[in-house]
């Protein structure tokens, strides 16, 4: 596991992942049995195409904005902003401006 990641120290999730132009970068931040925390940066008009998961998914956006679809649904979370996805429902991300995230995933 990457150093940046330190346990039992502040971390500023925002600050620790860079925007990369027309891309999209994740890091791993922890990973488990029961799940995962992954910090990830987007590129304005990328995305993640539509998927199920078998779990539980919990999307804070930490900086910009994204379109996220649950089941069909468009909803615009912005900075500071959280959504929770349930398992086996469709979902996609599309970033309407830059934008960055942590991703919690927790296995049933």
């Amino acid at each position: 596991m990457n150093d940046i990641f330190k346990k039992g120290a502040i971390l500023d999730m925002a600050q620790l992942v860079d925007y990369s132009e027309g891309g999209i970068i994740s890091k791993q931040v922890l990973k488990s049995n029961a799940g995962n925390i992954t910090l990830f940066s987007f590129d304005k008009g990328q995305g993640l195409s539509e998927h199920t998961a078998p779990f539980d998914a919990m999307v804070q956006v930490l900086d910009g904005e994204v379109e996220i679809k649950i089941g069909g649904s468009p909803f615009v979370l912005k900075k500071g902003e959280t959504i929770i996805m349930p398992a086996n429902i469709s979902h996609a991300l599309f970033a309407t401006e830059r934008f960055k995230m942590l991703l919690t995933m927790i296995r049933g």
